[in-house]
């Protein structure tokens, strides 16, 4: 039978921490019939100031499934799971907030997602069960969900649930976990990353026992930063290459809108245009520059996890081969385009309040040829390196495996 370690982190939680205990000591029964033999509840204290440690272990004394683990000092949300984590015995390992928000009916459900092949199930309070958080947590929590699913290129309703089981033998993979509360989403982001199935399973949501600890706009934060850079580590270039994408087409907007400008017989430049015609420059070359970053980035996680490449924004290459692939000769084209431009505006011999614009065209074409040049250079030795890495390992495999 499989069994499960269910964790409690708790702090300060002396009304609602023994209705929670006698809940999930509760789904014994129908965890049993799901085929799911409960291993061991673990309730870690996280140096509570109150009665939480003492009412746990009053009930521990009547049933020998519970444990109480007390922590010295207070290590945060995450710190006190993460020790729950480290003392699990069962094969599943799930866990709930000490608050009473979470049902803990539910976990049979999560459960037999877990037994059908889920490495990490997420109780989701966004799916469409009943749910009675506040507005501004809904809209924060549908925002970085939308955002994970963004750059995790997988549907997610609920980043940040607290309820949760997966398997034991994933913690090496989802690791490090940070020691706040953003412990969850960044789970949620790695396990997206390392390629592992994920599934959810609606849940209702209450409202907590006393007073939230979370604090919407620290909290927020936190979890978008931690969103963002654990997304990082394994995909540079979904980052910023969405932001290098924005800057080249903010660029190629201002363009247009000149060009329809032209064609409407508009020739004077005021302020206004003059200035919208630099910060197209500015973007074009920023954009570029922010897309082969994050390009060149990705070569790095390669190298540094000995794995294949992340190809492109959208899941799969669209080009192939690759687009960075393409910058050797993209870079030398604008290039010499850049060059040309220039140099015929010069033989011109015309006004210079009729020649800065097209020098500004030719500056921006010669730039962005020269970043585009230098970073297919260095894409092509990252990449050489990386096949290295790779065969390297492939070859020690075969020969000593």
């Amino acid at each position: 039978m499989t069994t499960l370690s269910i964790v409690i982190p708790a702090y300060n939680e002396e009304n609602g921490i023994a209705d929670i205990i006698l809940r999930v000591l509760g789904v014994e029964g129908e965890l049993a019939t799901a085929g799911i033999g409960l291993q061991e509840l673990l309730v870690i204290d996280d140096a509570s100031r109150d009665q939480t440690a003492q009412i746990a272990e009053d009930i521990a004394q009547q049933n020998p499934r519970l444990r109480v683990i007390r922590h010295a000092k207070n290590q945060g949300y995450g710190g006190a799971l993460k020790t729950g984590f480290s003392q699990a015995q069962g094969d599943l390992v799930g866990f709930l907030d000490a608050d009473g928000t979470y049902p803990p009916e539910y976990f049979p459900h999560l459960c037999q997602k877990a037994i059908e092949g889920a490495d990490l199930v997420i109780g989701s309070r966004m799916a469409g069960a009943e749910s009675q958080m506040p507005v501004t947590r809904r809209v924060g929590n549908f925002f970085f969900a939308s955002l994970l699913s963004i750059l995790g290129r997988q549907r997610v309703t609920d980043s940040a649930s607290g309820m949760r089981i997966f398997s034991r033998g994933i913690l090496e993979q989802i690791s490090p976990l940070p020691n706040g509360l953003n412990l969850t989403p960044v789970m949620s982001t790695r396990a997206l990353h390392e390629s592992l199935k994920v599934a959810e399973v609606p849940i209702p949501y209450c409202e907590r026992v006393g007073r939230s600890k979370l604090s919407v706009i620290h909290d927020g934060t936190v979890f978008l930063q931690s969103i963002v850079w654990t997304v990082m580590m394994y995909n540079p270039v979904r980052i910023f290459g969405l932001l290098g994408l924005g800057g080249i087409a903010l660029s190629g907007l201002v363009a247009m809108s000149l060009l329809f400008a032209r064609l409407q017989g508009i020739t004077t430049l005021n302020p206004w245009v003059t200035a919208a015609l630099f910060l197209a420059l500015v973007s074009a070359t920023v954009g570029v520059s922010l897309f082969s970053m994050g390009a060149t980035f990705n070569y790095l996680v390669a190298i540094f996890y000995k794995r294949p490449i992340r190809q492109g924004l959208f899941g799969k290459p669209i080009f192939k081969p690759p687009l960075d692939y393409q910058f050797g000769w993209m870079g030398i084209v604008l290039l010499v385009l850049g060059l040309i431009m220039g140099a015929f505006v010069l033989l011109q011999g015309w006004e210079v309040a009729r020649l800065w614009l097209y020098l500004l065209g030719s500056a921006t074409l010669v730039l962005i040829g020269i970043q585009l040049s230098i970073s297919w250079l260095l894409m092509r030795v990252l990449d050489e390196l990386s096949k290295r890495e790779m065969q390297v390992k492939k070859g020690l495999g075969n020969n000593y495996g």
